[in-house]
């Protein structure tokens, strides 16, 4: 599936990989709808994406949009300089996404500073008029305030309606500032999932930023990663290898040499996939083809390819075996006291399938999950990287595997069917819901804490210390009510909407 970098537009997640938003059922049906490891690729997929059931309900409680996903990819490069053309609701994001960005350069040991996103502030006036003049006025000030490396531009759902011309006033501006300015699409109607928005930052990145006339540098590898916690570092250092972070923290600097690395990971493939796709395709800087880093399985095979890429197998070989037997009685005490805990896993797709092998790995029962959305395919088409059916075939199947994007009144029948005594989750606004149900949640906002053979040990330590304050939770339980009428909280099927919709049901049940 090749990757069309000659248009400034990126192909969404749905056309190119065939995201789904809503589905449920066991991870290994999944896995078989998908065909991808367990199919024919090249029959059943060709260049375009694959088509599963969806599911489809009668509203949406809410969610996050492709442009936020650039406001916190693009908006994190660190002397380059984002604007929104967009109203200034849409903004709303760099409040939190500051937050964040401050406190990822703490944990990196990086110079502490606000991040530099600039908004237009499209008012009723400009959807009438367009919005062009702001857009030209808003580049020149970043300009002269911040004279960046790099300007990105993200357009907005209001930019998308009113049809402004953002890439010939970016190539304008381009010509005349002497720096890349970069028009980012993102509009959020455009997908039914933020994770479209990734790939639009990488989009823009690789067709403008990257070095095109790279020299290798044969111990450089590109880590495609978020915010998290510099874990990589140490352990490529023990294969000789350097780390070069991107898209979040990294400088325009880092970005530029992409293009000269010995190879590209990331810690998910929800998010490294498009960029890691396209630095193969159009540079040759192979992307590792093999399991995410979670758990045994999928650290022993990603670190022997990463070996093999960059000639470093015997180098890979004794480090595996140290770290084996390094962790090996911590983990022994871990599974004796996680012994009959239940755990729920809640998170993005990629992610989730790597939470949940270690899960396993700690001996910790994982009767169900919630995966935001599911991609059939990632871009580079390779088996190898179907985490899915690695999970599966690794770790045994999920009866209760959901694709839901963050619905809240959902989650409370997902979590009723399985009784877990925890959750693990990312994107916190769920984990209240979960509480007033007694049931802890372990906020994952450190992506990277669970990657490798000492995340078995994090993730491991980090429950027993949820469960020491399980009581607070039950506590909350007894004093609190959920906003549902008792209608839905006796419903067993938490679809149950979705699938009289499709069914045509003219009658409206009351569930709220």
């Amino acid at each position: 599936m090749k990757i069309n970098l000659k248009t400034p537009v990126v192909e969404s997640r749905e056309q190119r990989l065939g995201t789904i938003i809503a589905w449920d059922g066991k991870a290994a049906d999944l896995s078989k709808e998908s065909a991808y490891a367990r199919g024919n690729c090249e029959n059943t997929c060709g260049d375009k994406a694959r088509r599963l059931c969806e599911m489809e309900g009668p509203f949406t409680q809410g969610s996050v949009c492709s442009e936020q996903m650039v406001e916190c990819q693009a908006g994190h490069v660190r002397n380059a300089v984002l604007i929104q053309h967009s109203p200034i609701g849409c903004g709303a994001g760099q409040v939190i996404y500051n937050s964040i960005y401050r406190n990822g350069l703490a944990l990196r040991n990086l110079p502490v500073e606000n991040q530099h996103v600039i908004c237009t502030n499209l008012l009723e006036e400009d959807m009438v008029y367009g919005g062009a003049a702001k857009l030209e006025q808003s580049i020149r000030d970043a300009w002269e305030r911040n004279h960046p490396k790099v300007i990105f531009i993200a357009t907005s759902c209001a930019t998308g309606i009113i049809g402004d011309d953002v890439d010939g006033i970016a190539s304008q501006m381009e010509v005349e500032l002497k720096i890349p300015v970069i028009p980012l699409h993102c509009e959020g109607f455009k997908s039914k999932h933020w994770s479209t928005g990734f790939d639009a930052t990488q989009h823009g990145i690789v067709r403008q930023i990257v070095r095109k006339q790279p020299k290798k540098q044969e111990d450089l590898v590109n880590v495609i990663n978020l915010w998290g916690s510099d874990i990589f570092t140490p352990m490529l250092a023990e294969l000789d290898l350097r780390v070069n972070y991107v898209i979040d923290l990294a400088t325009v600097e880092d970005l530029e040499q992409l293009s000269e690395a010995a190879a590209t990971v990331g810690f998910c493939y929800t998010l490294s996939s498009y960029m890691a796709a396209a630095l193969e395709q159009e540079f040759g800087v192979p992307e590792i083809k093999a399991p995410q880093p979670y758990g045994f399985a999928g650290t022993d095979a990603w670190l022997r390819e990463l070996a093999r890429v960059t000639n470093r197998v015997e180098k890979a070989e004794a480090y595996i075996a140290r770290e084996h037997a390094r962790i090996a009685p911590r983990l022994a005490e871990l599974r004796e006291l996680l012994k009959g805990k239940k755990g729920y896993v809640a998170t993005g797709s990629a992610y989730a399938h790597g939470l949940i092998a270690v899960l396993r790995e700690l001996g910790v029962e994982v009767d169900g999950s919630l995966v935001f959305h599911h991609d059939p395919v990632y871009d580079s088409q390779d088996p190898r990287q179907d985490s899915l059916v690695h999970l599966v075939d690794n770790y045994g199947d999920v009866p209760f595997f959901s694709v839901s994007n963050r619905q809240q009144h959902q989650f409370y029948g997902l979590l009723k069917r399985v009784n877990p005594d925890f959750i693990l989750i990312r994107h916190n606004g769920l984990a209240p819901l979960a509480s007033r149900m007694g049931i802890p949640a372990a906020p994952l906002g450190d992506e990277h804490h669970s990657l490798g053979y000492q995340g078995i040990i994090n993730l491991g330590e980090s429950i027993l210390d949820i469960l020491a304050h399980k009581k607070f939770h039950q506590d909350l339980a007894a004093h609190t009510k959920l906003p549902y009428k008792q209608w839905w909280l006796d419903q067993k099927d938490p679809f149950v909407l979705a699938k009289e919709s499709k069914l045509g049901n003219k009658e409206e049940p009351s569930y709220v």
